[in-house]
């Protein structure tokens, strides 16, 4: 089961508090956020998951995020699961083709455009823009202000801005952190080891681990043969699979080094890496310099509902090797169809992993995971018992469950009297 929070040192714990009865009054809540749809990552799937699944419950959620020129239309109902969808004018952010900047004079707009809406509490999603935007007008308006921590910062920036020595970068990112969390009212965490940093950090606001869920439709499984098919992968060939951003920090480059050593004993495992980002480009190059062409397949992104589906049934095992994620979602995201893991248990994807139900802790060096890759492909009898225990472990992650008490915590603030409301100044980013 998933372990209880036990960071939570309030008078009335979210999971009590999720047993009164709500009030008859429809909540309100502003989300803002940096990312969304079209946009794919962990924090525009967190975003879709409670957004619509707190729709469900009777809150009303009204979403701010930056425009996606060219984008469907459709997206801002279909995919964020809305009622109410704000597109911010937006610029492209250098050497970051898949992000948008909004700007800055439309945000700090938004008390006016939204004038004739009341809410109750402001839900920020991302540190950027949008942290400062939601802040001041949550003090503008005298309501709480809560913020979800979805990434784990200093462990990666390094890879970005190369001009200052990594120390420095670790330490501007926890000082950041520690200023953006303890300006709010309250933070959600996904993970408990994500809890435990920030607390190492210095900060005091109650954090509350309350990690996004899965909906129902994570369950249906796909056409694992049309994907092959479609992709020119024999049925017979053994497919080891990553989903992500093909970003620095997952650590693919990793799991190419992997499967240079594996198809030594498995001549025709292939790696399937399904995304795309900045990292893309030297993957490939990498791929090329490792002569293992042949045994890598990068597919890009893939539609959520469709293709997607259909690369997880056609794969035999989920490799995963980041030591950033604050939570984990795609991994259970591969166990919700009986798709089996092996993972390095780092950081919050060490609380799907550890438990060993479907998901086996990955060794540290490409030669040790390797090992345990080619042991585990060469047991069919396991896998499939893996595949049963990990679709049971993942029902226990329930997204209406957590948005209950999600929920919960929203009603919890508005029941607590925000000191000095209204007289606080949040600068806009320079």
């Amino acid at each position: 089961m998933i372990r209880q929070d036990r960071l939570l040192r309030q008078t009335q714990p979210v999971d009590a508090i999720a047993q009164k009865p709500y009030p008859a009054r429809r909540l309100k809540v502003l989300m803002v956020s940096d990312v969304c749809h079209p946009r794919v990552n962990g924090v525009s799937t967190s975003i879709e998951t409670f957004s619509g699944a707190l729709s469900r419950l009777g809150l009303r959620i009204t979403l701010v995020a930056p425009d996606y020129p060219g984008a469907n239309p459709a997206v801002d109902t279909a995919a964020a699961s809305c009622a109410d969808v704000l597109r911010i004018p937006s610029r492209a952010v250098p050497f970051d083709p898949e992000d948008r900047l909004m700007h800055w004079g439309d945000l700090a707009a938004l008390d006016r455009r939204l004038a004739s809406a009341d809410f109750d509490l402001v839900h920020v999603q991302t540190p950027f823009a949008a942290h400062y935007a939601g802040m001041r007008f949550a003090r503008k308006r005298g309501i709480p202000c809560v913020a979800t921590y979805h990434t784990h910062f200093e462990e990666y920036l390094f890879h970005y801005i190369r001009i200052l020595p990594r120390a420095v970068l670790r330490l501007a990112s926890r000082g950041l952190a520690r200023h953006q969390c303890n300006s709010l009212d309250a933070v959600v965490v996904p993970s408990n080891p994500m809890a435990e940093t920030l607390q190492s950090y210095g900060v005091s606001v109650p954090l509350h681990v309350i990690p996004t869920g899965l909906p129902d439709s994570q369950f249906l499984r796909g056409n694992g043969a049309r994907f092959r098919q479609h992709w020119g992968i024999a049925p017979t060939r053994k497919i080891a699979l990553f989903v992500g951003r093909a970003a620095f920090e997952k650590s693919i480059d990793f799991l190419l080094d992997v499967i240079t050593i594996a198809r030594r004993k498995l001549p025709h495992l292939m790696l399937v890496v399904a995304g795309e980002g900045p990292a893309l480009a030297a993957l490939r190059r990498q791929a090329e310099a490792l002569r293992i062409d042949d045994h890598v397949r990068f597919v890009g992104y893939l539609p959520r509902h469709d293709g997607l589906r259909d690369c997880y049934a056609a794969a035999d095992i989920f490799t995963f090797a980041s030591k950033t994620e604050t939570q984990g979602l795609v991994l259970l995201e591969a166990m919700a169809i009986g798709l089996p893991v092996l993972a390095i248990p780092a950081l919050g994807a060490a609380e799907i992993i550890n438990p060993a139900c479907g998901a086996l802790p990955g060794a540290d060096t490409p030669a040790a995971f390797a090992s345990q890759l080619v042991e585990l492909l060469g047991a069919p009898d396991r896998l499939a018992a893996m595949s049963g225990e990990a679709i049971r472990f993942a029902r226990q992650w329930d997204a209406g469950s957590q948005a209950v008490r999600l929920a919960s915590l929203y009603r919890s603030l508005l029941r607590t009297p925000v000191a000095a409301i209204g007289q606080q100044t949040v600068a806009a980013p320079r």
